[in-house]
């Protein structure tokens, strides 16, 4: 009975092996585990029964995927090993089957020691095999085959090239007609597309595809590999697309796909690959055509995949990141915040499942932080971009040399820097943008796809490089780039709308600064036409709006076309229809709809129009969408705009971009970069306190005056500033507040000193985003200090009735500098208002005039010399006197006048007074001011006042009333001025 049930058990598996169908595999085991339990110890048949049944669960397991048929093929065909002799011709057959169920095993669990110790079987039995034995092809190839599995966990590339020195020698010395020649050829197939996708040889790829189409071709319709050959040949014309762009070899990847799928039961344990197979070549026909169906189709099939994939398996993690791209594509297609948190779901889940020497961990971190990226823009919350960019500076450090996943890091990274450069203005950010651009664009080959996308980001950091500092070469080679790109885009390209925006806006940006008209025609036309390609419902639609919109703005501004005008107020008006209120990008698509009204009030006139605009603005201003930086723009805009007609009052407007200062001058950019961005609003102050004095506000006057010129002063000084009134009753929020204080003024500290070089990038950028989030942490600890009852006013800038206390040792002169009018405010001691002095017949270009006369007078004097004295210049000393008179007459001695001080000569003690100027007045010599020019010597300065300066109230605040004063003596002369 025995024998009659072995044969039997053999007879259904070879049926098994020629049809494939599984109720033969299982009475094969079933037969075969009976004869098992009947056979004695010593039964001398009892080792090939233990091998035969161990094989038996193996094919049942790669048909099935029961894990319980691995382990029991496993221990089956271990105890048989154990049974048979080292000289034993079956010993390599028993090797090679027990090192094949380890493969197997490895495949579905991931442990590294199933794949070791495949390894080492297979390595055992190529050595016992006898090297004229025909079976010595099949053992090298699986050698190969094991080598091949650690090369895809690992990434070592020394395994890949022994798989491939294994397989093709395997390869030469199988016969034409040996059973396992296709999938031979299949896996020799499957390592040169490994080495291709490493080291992007293309003589790889070309390997792979001739050696599976042969692989194919010598597989029987009715073979159970089919579905195999069909689904790695489509992989490899996969590759070949995303290398090429070549959509014949896309078609070719799916018409494969598509027949496999249906050869395969959806009990098959490969079903999920093949189902994820088909979904990424819908994805990727859906990135070259943009045709949503074919999105659909790829999230549907990746679905199934992850429905059938076990929580276990190791290749879960690769179809995690490909549903994570789909959504995250959907999102950028939709615009669906839905689909972009799905997508940053699956990736962070891919991510967490990924060990850290896993070769596809870098590829999962440029995944992740390219979401991370996406929801930045989509939000603007900088975690996010910090967060894009610590994946991908992870990603940067893991990707080997040459590895094709460089370049898109690469280029991902040089976006965040030019992303967080537009938010927070800082220089070093765009520098680095240009040069992971430009590493990105190096390593790019020209015939690759991704070329065009390359070009474009490079184009883009040139043209906001010229934006910030205007160097005609930047935009030269912005446009040069993105026209190249252009050109290498096709009609009916996704991506094309992206490339004709990015051309116009670099077109537009050239014709704002030299002012040249075709430009700004090329960038209505490039606009345009990406607005005609941008299908309805595209996130990218009211970005396209905007700017067409802004470029018949320009237009009408320089030809004063009416049409243009109205097609402006239409576009930016489509814009604001279409843009989410917590689209960061809000604030932009206002500010453009404001000029477009704003030039219409100029053109016709009509009030109402400029209304139409500070309402836009004014929300704008408000927007909390809106980056910082931008709604402190459109302060600015909103308050210059309210100027342009004496009805308005401006004083909101100010109110509101002086309040978003230190929003805008924020603490946790550099302090280099806060002093910068002072410079870019030099004027506020002046303006502010001259809208403030117009209205007869001469207490808000001083106070923006104080607050705006010396925000980085006050920062500091806030982060020093003693917490114990805070600490008497809430000692645990001032122990916190004043722990991230300390750091943020240390970091603060750190960023000003100039660093020696090499200086280390990663420590420059580490220090950079840890100053942000002590900033971020900083101010969300003022927000709850401040919301303690008694604490509104906690380290907040101080008000007027505050500043007027710094008026101890005599009047305190705060002279405005505006291009309409000078003003004096007067503080004065024991005064709790501010007093108003108009300075009628002087301004800020009589002002910088009177410097300008002072300065050269100087030089002809030589007192602008070091060392050896020059020569005296004729006339130098009477321009100089000119200058004296000029200031004695239309500043200080209206000044005095108006203190009283002139009506009689005064004697003892002279008083004391304090010069607070501003803008060119700062430069001025206010304590030498007089009439030098009347014989006898006319009225000077020191004749009645001691003068000294401050550059803020709060300076004096700081200071002791003993402290000494800049003064002069009564008897300073003209003569004696060396």
């Amino acid at each position: 009975m025995r024998p009659l049930l072995s044969c039997l058990g053999n007879a259904h598996e070879k049926r098994f092996d020629l049809q494939g169908e599984p109720d033969d595999l299982n009475k094969a085991i079933e037969c075969l585990s009976f004869v098992l339990s009947l056979a004695p110890d010593d039964d001398p048949g009892l080792r090939q029964l233990l091998e035969a049944l161990g094989v038996a669960h193996s094919k049942r397991f790669q048909h099935l995927g029961d894990m319980d048929d691995m382990g029991m093929a496993i221990k089956l065909m271990s105890n048989a090993l154990a049974m048979i002799s080292d000289d034993h011709p079956d010993l390599p057959q028993y090797l090679s089957n027990l090192a094949m169920s380890h493969k197997c095993r490895f495949a579905h669990l991931g442990e590294l020691s199933d794949i070791e110790i495949s390894i080492e079987y297979d390595t055992r039995a190529v050595a016992a095999t006898p090297k004229d034995h025909p079976v010595l092809a099949e053992n090298l190839a699986k050698l190969g085959t094991s080598h091949h599995c650690r090369f895809e966990r690992l990434g070592e590339l020394n395994d890949l090239e022994k798989a491939i020195e294994c397989q093709s020698h395997a390869l030469a010395i199988a016969s034409t007609d040996c059973s396992f020649l296709p999938a031979m050829l299949a896996n020799l197939a499957s390592s040169h597309n490994y080495r291709f996708q490493r080291l992007g040889g293309m003589d790889d790829l070309g390997k792979a595809i001739e050696y599976q189409s042969q692989a194919l071709a010598s597989t029987p319709d009715s073979h159970p590999d089919l579905p195999i050959h069909l689904v790695n040949l489509s992989a490899s014309y996969s590759d070949r697309f995303e290398r090429l762009g070549g959509l014949n070899d896309l078609e070719k990847a799916m018409e494969y796909q598509a027949r496999a799928l249906p050869l395969t039961t959806e009990d098959h344990p490969d079903l999920p690959n093949r189902l994820s197979a088909l979904g990424a070549s819908h994805f990727h026909r859906f990135r070259r055509l943009g045709q949503l169906d074919d999105l659909e189709n790829a999230i549907g099939y990746q679905s199934r995949a992850l429905v059938l994939t076990p929580e276990n398996h190791p290749r879960l993690p690769n179809l995690l990141a490909n549903q994570g791209t789909y959504y995250g594509d959907r999102f950028k297609r939709l615009g669906e915040l839905d689909g972009l948190e799905k997508a940053i779901e699956y990736k962070s889940r891919a991510l967490a499942l990924t060990p850290d020497n896993h070769p596809d961990l870098p590829t999962w971190l440029v995944n992740l932080g390219a979401s991370h990226g996406s929801r930045f823009q989509r939000l603007g919350d900088l975690d996010d971009l910090s967060n894009a960019m610590k994946y991908f500076s992870r990603a940067l450090v893991l990707i080997p040399d040459g590895h094709p996943d460089l370049r898109r890091c690469l280029s991902n990274l040089g976006s965040c820097y030019n992303h967080r450069c537009r938010r927070l203005g800082e220089l070093d950010d765009l520098e680095k943008a240009l040069e992971y651009d430009s590493r990105a664009l190096a390593l790019t080959p020209d015939d690759h796809p991704d070329l065009p996308k390359c070009l474009t980001s490079l184009g883009t950091s040139h043209n906001h490089r010229f934006e910030r500092l205007t160097e005609p070469g930047d935009v030269e080679n912005a446009i040069r780039y993105e026209t190249r790109a252009l050109e290498l885009t096709p009609d009916g390209h996704p991506d094309l709308p992206d490339r004709l925006n990015s051309l116009g806006a670099s077109y537009s940006s050239r014709f704002q600064h030299l002012g040249k008209l075709d430009d700004l025609d090329k960038a209505v036309e490039y606009h345009s036409r990406a607005l005609e390609v941008t299908p309805d419902g595209h996130p990218d639609l009211l970005r396209q709006l905007a700017n067409i919109g802004l470029c018949h703005a320009n237009r009408f501004k320089n030809l004063g076309v009416l049409d243009d005008l109205k097609k402006a107020i239409e576009y930016a008006a489509r814009a604001l229809a279409i843009t989410h209120e917590d689209h960061p990008d809000l604030c932009r698509w206002y500010s453009i709809h404001a000029l477009s009204y704003l030039l219409y009030y100029r053109h016709s006139k009509n009030l109402f129009y400029l209304q139409q605009s500070l309402h836009l603005l004014r929300t704008a201003s408000a927007s909390p969408a809106g980056s910082p930086r931008d709604r402190f723009i459109n302060a600015c805009e909103w308050a210059a705009y309210a100027s342009e007609d004496g009805a308005l009052d401006p004083i909101e407007a100010y109110q509101t971009a002086i309040d978003l200062l230190p929003h805008f001058v924020w603490l946790g950019t550099s302090t280099r970069q806060r002093y910068q961005d002072l410079k870019t609003i030099a004027t506020l102050a002046v303006d502010a306190a001259h809208a403030a004095i117009r209205s007869a506000n001469y207490s808000l006057a001083l106070e923006w005056l104080e607050h705006t010129r010396c925000v980085v002063w006050h920062q500091t000084l806030a982060l020093r500033s003693p917490l114990d009134r805070l600490k008497a009753s809430h000692p645990s929020l001032a122990s916190r507040l004043q722990r991230v204080a300390d750091e943020l003024h240390s970091a603060s500290l750190i960023s000003r000193e100039p660093q020696p070089l090499p200086f280390d990038s990663t420590s420059s950028e580490e220090l950079g985003q840890r100053r942000r989030s002590l900033a971020k942490e900083y101010t969300e600890l003022l927000v709850q200090a401040r919301a303690l009852p008694g604490f509104t006013n906690f380290l907040q800038p101080m008000k007027a009735n505050g500043l007027v206390r710094a008026a101890r040792s005599g009047p305190i002169v705060v002279i405005n500098c505006h291009e309409q009018q000078c003003d004096a405010l007067l503080v004065l001691p024991g005064q709790t208002t501010v007093t108003h002095l108009g300075l009628t017949n002087f301004n800020r270009k009589r002002a910088l005039a009177v410097r300008l006369k002072v300065e050269s007078s100087l030089n002809r004097l030589g007192l602008r010399e070091r060392g050896v004295r020059t020569r005296r210049e004729p006339g130098a000393k009477e321009d100089f006197a000119s200058a004296l008179k000029i200031i004695w007459d239309d500043i200080v001695k209206p000044v005095l006048e108006s203190l009283g001080y002139m009506a009689k000569k005064l004697s003892g003690e002279l008083p004391h007074i304090t010069w607070c100027p501003t803008g060119p007045v700062s430069f001025l010599p206010l304590h030498a001011a007089g009439d030098y020019d009347q014989p006898g010597g006319g009225a000077k300065i020191f004749d009645y006042v001691i003068s000294s300066y401050t550059p803020t109230l709060t300076a004096l605040l700081a200071t002791t009333v003993t402290n000494h004063y800049l003064g002069l003596p009564r008897n300073w002369d003209m003569s004696s001025a060396k």
